[in-house]
């Protein structure tokens, strides 16, 4: 053998060699678990964040304290009030149903907001790698639904200020969504609605494959189903909140028109749930159908009793009342079902669902930090 040779088949091994303990030490120096995800709603919360109502939405006070009032009694309860008058406000509104403001679980933040909806505005928790940090996606008042004089510059600037007082990142995405319009299993799926997330007045020019890319990248998620669809009325575009819900890491609750509800089981409200069942049931999931028993005439317009928008908490669920003692009281025994081990409450608040929206929409669960699954 020549001594050029003995000299390259020498370097070759010692390159060998380099590559494997370059391994090795690439190997130990990995974290033993490292994941993406977003938790489910009934995973252990930290805490749960509300925005006061201000001028415009004085009415939903009754309701906001009930919420605070319940909320409080199970886990710690995080309310942003935009000035002293709303936070004084805020004070006499518990202490009329005689609860008490100043209880250890609720803690009061100054942070200035546009309105009562912190579902939509405010952050969604994602456990990266061993952190538990906070995406701010863009907010511009549901693409203008509501009137395009609705300010919302405050509202986007939201999850910052709570990243500011947990001390945790935040991550800005530069796309506008609304968090009412995501639900996730807590592992592998999130689903949402197109017609919200497409929306040219949410994201002009967004596609759904570019769509897929983003939320699985965002939320670490494998599997993105998108039901499609806008209910009768509804200016979200269809928050997937009051469609379809998890209620498990396998099992989703989708909402069901009946002959005793406005959405005929032959109208186009009708096609979409039937639609959304059988995608989310096509993509390996069991569904459980909720069905609309009755509706309620409020304020001289009629709805639907739909109770999918419900908070999930640690060891409770707070779910909207029509008022209508026959499908309040069926509702809860269904819901009662979904979460055995929960106590369920019922809260009368025709006044923000006229406008929108239930508890889960005035409420934005945080998690305890875990990266369990």
């Amino acid at each position: 053998m020549c001594e050029n040779e003995l000299k390259s088949k020498i370097w070759i091994i010692f390159i060998a060699m380099l590559i494997s303990v370059m391994s090795i030490n690439s190997q130990a120096n990995e974290p033993i678990y490292t994941t993406k995800r977003v938790p489910a709603e009934w995973e252990p919360q930290e805490a749960i964040w509300m925005q006061w109502p201000g001028f415009w939405e004085k009415d939903y006070e009754i309701t906001f304290a009930n919420i605070a009032d319940i909320v409080s009694r199970y886990e710690k309860l995080h309310i942003l009030y935009h000035s002293d008058q709303i936070y004084s406000d805020a004070q006499k509104a518990i202490r009329n149903i005689e609860a008490d403001p100043q209880n250890k679980n609720i803690h009061w933040h100054e942070v200035p907001n546009d309105n009562a909806w912190m579902r939509d505005n405010g952050p969604i928790y994602v456990i990266n790698d061993k952190e538990l940090r906070i995406q701010n996606w863009n907010f511009n008042a549901w693409g203008g639904a509501f009137g395009y004089n609705i300010p919302f510059n405050l509202d986007n600037s939201v999850p910052d200020k709570v990243g500011e007082i947990l001390n945790m990142p935040v991550d800005q995405i530069d796309i506008v969504h609304e968090r009412g319009n995501l639900e996730f299993n807590g592992s592998d799926t999130v689903i949402l609605n197109w017609s919200t997330l497409g929306d040219p007045s949410r994201n002009l020019n967004y596609n759904k494959k570019q769509a897929e890319s983003d939320l699985k990248e965002y939320f670490g998620v494998t599997n993105v189903i998108f039901i499609e669809g806008i209910p009768d009325g509804d200016l979200t575009k269809g928050h997937i909140d009051g469609i379809a819900r998890f209620i498990g890491q396998r099992t989703v609750v989708v909402v069901q028109c009946t002959t005793q509800s406005l959405c005929r089981p032959d109208s186009k409200d009708a096609e979409l749930y039937d639609g959304a069942a059988k995608i989310i049931g096509e993509a390996g999931f069991n569904v459980i159908r909720e069905p609309i028993e009755g509706f309620v005439r409020h304020n001289g317009k009629m709805f639907d009793t739909n109770y999918m928008n419900w908070l999930v908490g640690n060891g409770f669920v707070i779910v909207p009342s029509f008022g209508n003692l026959d499908t309040d009281f069926s509702a809860k025994s269904r819901i009662e079902s979904y979460f055995p081990n929960r106590d369920v409450y019922l809260i009368q608040m025709l006044g923000s669902w006229a406008a929108g929206g239930g508890v889960h929409c005035h409420t934005n669960d945080q998690p305890a930090f875990s990266i369990s699954k």
